[in-house]
């Protein structure tokens, strides 16, 4: 039902600032939560930050907690994930999700997903 593509990915160096976008359609957006997921070389793909139905509520991943800032317009049926001050630690490939299942933001929770954008930090 829901489509999902995000864009904004590149190629930075440590300490830089990147915004991600995930650009919704076919489906109720402003009704679903929208999750940022990344998957890099190694480890399993993670829960970056996640967002509520109307933007109330922000979730996020301790690794990257006070860096990383999602926000969402439902108006534009995008959200975004604003990262700052980026480490080669957050090199992967961002996902975003849709159609939460439970109250646990799992990867195997979420309906829909996009087909990822590369971010990749150098130092």
């Amino acid at each position: 039902q829901v489509q999902l593509v995000e864009s904004g990915g590149g190629l930075v160096q440590a300490g830089a600032s990147l915004r991600l976008s995930c650009a919704a359609s076919g489906g109720t957006f402003s009704y679903y939560p929208i999750g940022w997921f990344r998957h890099a070389p190694g480890t399993e793909r993670e829960f970056v930050a996640g967002i509520s139905w109307n933007g109330s509520k922000t979730y996020s991943e301790a690794s990257v907690r006070g860096r990383f800032t999602i926000a969402r317009e439902n108006a534009k049926n995008t959200v975004y994930l604003q990262m700052t001050s980026l480490k080669s630690e957050d090199t992967a490939v961002y996902y975003c999700a849709a159609g939460m299942r439970g109250n646990r933001w799992e990867p195997s929770g979420m309906a829909y997903w996009g087909k990822g954008t590369l971010v990749t930090v150098s130092s």
